[in-house]
């Protein structure tokens, strides 16, 4: 069985790390939601989370945190009613490497566990 995205180590980049282009990050690209992630202008990601109300985003919000906290790897987090929105790229590099990828998956996953029962 292949390892998921998600559950691939978040490694630092270097100042000797170039961003990503679009041919090296499309596969990675492929292994998020799509209803979620784009790639903007090459440089960053956003994501948008949908919610059924203000505490599942603000509670979603805060699992993000701690995630981002653990892996010192910090997006920036906008929220509204129902709705969570990501922005997140390496500083290091001013670009996107593959650990933002990696992120982007585990907040994939923390997402599910909103999902509304049905």
């Amino acid at each position: 069985m292949s390892e998921s995205l998600a559950d691939e180590p978040c490694e630092a980049c270097t100042s000797d790390d170039e961003p990503l282009t679009e041919s090296e990050y499309a596969d990675y690209l492929a292994e998020l939601d799509d209803d979620v992630w784009e790639v903007v202008e090459e440089h960053h990601l956003e994501g948008t989370y949908q919610f059924d109300d203000f505490r599942d985003a603000l509670e979603f919000t805060y699992d993000v945190g701690e995630l981002a906290e653990e892996e010192w790897h910090h997006p920036d987090l906008h929220l509204e009613w129902g709705e969570a929105r990501v922005e997140m790229w390496t500083h290091k590099i001013d670009g996107l490497h593959k650990t933002d990828f990696v992120m982007a998956a585990r907040m994939d996953r923390i997402h599910e566990e909103y999902a509304p029962a049905e």
